[in-house]
């Protein structure tokens, strides 16, 4: 039997079919405007919900998953960086599908596409918004109808992040793992033995051991609501949403393995967690002034997705929070650089 199970390595999460997933803190854009890709600066603090389950909310409990903390506005990126295989993953935001802005699925599908193909996407910044531009992933909290969830479906009940992995069928994989060792193979027939240029061996994803389940919340009691965040949008930047090139017959029908991410505020993080969360989000215009590096990607072998009329009509959080005082101070040219062409514990699923 396959296994499904998901797991923290460090701030790292992994899906079954060597899917890593990582939450990078960046700088917010303006939300006028298109802009080059902005930095990473850090990762987000990811904690399974099944460690904590005497603090937070019953319904957290019952979504089982992972929980991380984000200030009100604060922006973030998904890197898949360290994904060992090709997979297909499903990302949703508040069950709203970020590739395609239909509601959540068991399947895959191709009209429109639901999902990026991975290691081809090497991240993901926001919302497809088609035509070589995505919105930026913005946090907000819920029941002003500002996240992408309020503003597709009319409700907001879910908030959070949803990741869901679905593998190559055996064939298929088998078929791409040879190519891969012949792909190896004859690199190594053309570099110098040892010293600078040799070949390296692919990196494997670590061991990963098996841990007692986690105890039971106590039954009873009352418990407060935490303060649930979403993800609304953002400014505009260039990336690609890159449209998959294979047969979806070649893709599993059933995902390998899925989990809840929960967004919650810097103070309900230190009270569930006992951590302190990390500073707050960095200023712009001191980035931008300091000289530090933007990034534009481009890969001319790869088709766009075109936007979908759902997440075309998403209006940024700014409509909703009003205007943002923070000053925008543009990057030089020459902070713009080019890109490409230009071990953990369990982590326990539940039902969402």
């Amino acid at each position: 039997m396959a296994d499904t199970t998901v797991r923290i390595d460090g701030n790292t999460l992994r899906l079954p079919g060597g899917v890593a997933v990582r939450f990078i803190r960046t700088l917010r854009l303006p939300e006028s405007g298109t802009h080059a890709l902005p930095p990473g600066l850090g990762e987000f603090p990811v904690r399974r919900v099944a460690d904590h389950a005497d603090t937070v909310p019953r319904e957290w409990r019952a979504r089982g998953g992972v929980m991380l903390p984000v200030y009100l506005r604060e922006a973030m990126w998904l890197s898949f960086g360290g994904t060992a295989e090709p997979a297909a993953l499903q990302v949703g935001v508040g069950k709203v599908c970020a590739v395609s802005g239909k509601p959540w699925s068991d399947r895959l599908r191709r009209e429109p596409q639901n999902y990026v193909v991975l290691p081809r996407q090497p991240w993901l910044d926001g919302i497809n918004s088609g035509k070589g531009t995505v919105r930026q992933f913005v946090a907000v909290p819920l029941g002003m109808g500002a996240t992408v969830e309020g503003q597709v479906t009319g409700e907001e009940v879910w908030g959070g992040v949803q990741l869901q992995s679905f593998p190559l069928k055996e064939p298929q994989l088998a078929r791409w793992r040879q190519e891969e060792r012949l792909r190896a193979e004859r690199a190594r027939a053309f570099m110098p033995s040892g010293g600078y240029g040799a070949a390296m061996p692919m990196a494997a994803a670590p061991a990963q051991g098996g841990v007692p389940a986690p105890a039971a919340a106590p039954a009873g009691g009352t418990r407060r609501a935490a303060a649930a965040m979403g993800l609304g949008v953002g400014g505009s930047m260039r990336q690609e949403v890159y449209e998959d090139d294979r047969p979806l017959s070649d893709w599993a029908g059933t995902p390998a393995g899925r989990v809840f991410v929960h967004l919650v505020t810097p103070p309900e993080w230190r009270r569930i967690t006992g951590e302190a969360p990390p500073p707050s989000p960095v200023d712009r215009a001191a980035y931008t002034r300091a000289g530090l590096p933007w990034f534009d990607y481009y890969d001319q072998d790869a088709e766009d997705l075109a936007p979908t009329d759902t997440l075309g009509a998403v209006k940024p959080v700014g409509d909703w929070l009003g205007d943002d005082h923070e000053p925008w101070q543009a990057p030089s040219p020459g902070q713009v650089k080019p890109l490409k062409d230009a071990p953990g514990k369990p982590v326990q699923d539940g039902d969402w």
